[in-house]
């Protein structure tokens, strides 16, 4: 799938979080797109957060969503979910706001970005050092990554230190000072990070093909980064009125997962949220998100960025599901039939057979109202051509002839394997809680979810690649090449 973060602050990290990107491309991708919990088909039409904010709660509200966890609603609307794995020695925590790119207004384009910078670089309480410093001398590690729907702080530590971890990212997140010195220090290595997703094509073609398929100038066709042009005007006093106009109780779900106590847990955060905005007497609803309005209805785009670069790096897809769609486990069985691994049409065609790319995939994104789905590949430029016209081949077959009963049953498995492998640490489990209870209002047990993806049957998937992959096709190209050295494609 196409980068779908940001969470620099080194070198060291942004090459950590292009391999791990490049990683969930290949294996867990599928996974993704058929994990998405149930929800109702009132999902893609919301205009606040993906799922809306929490109702208030006249008291604590707290109950069992499955076993070992446990949500907590306070009376300010901030969500705590929380479960309990009592065989391991630590604990993973986060703290997640329904705000991301999309919420931005154009002249704010990468506000949520620079605002997770920002709430790292100190409040009254700490200094920008006390913050990494006090995690990392107990071992702990923190961070923090924005989407186009989401902002997440999280950290990483031993058990007996999940006290710390909460006070420390409460209170970077409730009561960042946002020293105007700090806003300057943070533009510069903003900019120098927007410079340095430019010098990564197979990054940067992701982000154009999304521009191609949503629209540059739409919340969702918008860089989550922001460009140097809405990065370089932002002042304090802008970012300190999107902080405190969009992080907001209702929008907050607050999530942990290892050797906890679901009820300490809740004492820890309300113990040190108190006084801050984010407290029950001083909440107040947060602004609505503005609808995307979907994919545009427009013809097959072709956009090619010329950068003299070794590789040739191609997207080719289309409007796709958003995540409330019932089909989703249907498109993760399909995704991985196509080009979701070693096993994949795609891959056995165009890298085995013929040797022609290093990497091929495809991956599927969605969205509260819309979703892409797309073929990346990456070969040498004079190679482009015939990759090109190999990905769409492949696709008119599987479009006109379905896959095969075999191909389903693997498909099957490889979604439901990588699923549950993907849950093996503490840090997967407290992201589960969170992305369901933002995205949907729900969380699906692994057993449902695995049952979903049994029941898919093969007409539903060949009704959906049908309809999927007969779509006009939309087309990126990052590489030497001439604006117009590829036609638009039909």
């Amino acid at each position: 799938m196409p980068p779908p973060l940001l969470r620099v602050r080194t070198t060291a990290d942004a090459r950590r979080a292009r391999t791990v990107a490049r990683v969930v491309r290949v294996v867990a991708s599928p996974a993704a797109v058929a994990s998405v919990p149930a929800a109702t088909a009132t999902d893609s039409r919301m205009t606040e957060s993906s799922r809306g904010p929490a109702e208030r709660p006249a008291r604590v509200s707290t109950r069992t969503l499955q076993d070992g966890v446990k949500k907590t609603v306070l009376p300010s609307g901030l969500r705590i979910i929380t479960e309990a794995i009592p065989t391991t020695r630590s604990a993973a925590l986060g703290v997640w706001v329904a705000v991301g790119s999309r919420d931005e207004t154009p002249a704010m384009s990468g506000a949520s970005h620079f605002l997770e910078h920002l709430l790292f670089k100190g409040t009254e309480k700490r200094t920008a050092l006390e913050i990494s410093a006090e995690i990392e001398a107990v071992g702990g590690e923190t961070n923090a990554f924005t989407t186009k729907e989401y902002t997440c702080y999280y950290a990483r530590v031993l058990d007996a230190d999940l006290p710390l971890a909460v006070d420390v990212l409460c209170d970077a997140v409730s009561r960042s000072i946002l020293d105007p010195a700090d806003v300057e220090t943070e533009r510069g290595v903003i900019l120098e990070e927007i410079a340095m997703h430019d010098d990564e094509p197979g990054d940067e073609v992701h982000d154009v093909f999304t521009q191609a398929i949503f629209g540059a100038d739409t919340p969702l066709g918008r860089l989550i980064s922001g460009t140097e042009e809405t990065i370089s005007p932002m002042t304090r006093v802008t970012i300190n009125r999107f902080y405190r106009s969009r992080y907001k109780a209702p929008q907050v779900v607050i999530t942990a997962a290892g050797n906890l106590d679901h009820t300490r847990v809740v004492k820890l955060v309300r113990a040190a949220l108190a006084g801050s905005p984010f407290d029950e007497g001083q909440a107040s609803p947060a602004a609505k998100r503005a609808s995307s309005g979907g994919p545009r209805p427009r013809k097959p785009t072709t956009l090619v960025r010329h950068r003299d670069t070794e590789q040739a790096h191609i997207v080719l897809g289309c409007a796709g599901i958003d995540r409330a769609d019932e089909r989703r486990f249907a498109l993760g069985v399909l995704n991985n039939v196509l080009g979701g691994g070693m096993s994949s049409r795609l891959f056995q065609e165009i890298r085995e057979k013929r040797g022609l790319a290093y990497s091929v995939y495809s991956y599927g994104s969605q969205y509260a109202d819309a979703g892409l789905f797309a073929v990346y590949a990456g070969c040498a430029p004079g190679k482009a051509e015939e990759v090109l016209a190999l990905i769409r081949a492949e696709l008119a077959v599987v479009a006109a002839e379905g896959i095969t009963p075999d191909e389903l049953a693997r498909g099957k498995g490889m979604v439901k394997g990588s699923y549950v492998l993907g849950l093996e640490d503490t840090g997967s489990r407290m992201s589960r809680l969170a992305k369901s209870e933002l995205l949907h209002g729900d969380l699906l047990g692994v057993d449902e979810l695995l049952a979903e993806v049994d029941a898919v049957t093969l007409d539903e998937v060949n009704v959906l690649a049908a309809e999927l992959l007969s779509k006009p096709m939309s087309l990126a190209v990052v590489g030497p090449f001439d604006e117009n050295a590829f036609s638009t494609p039909v």
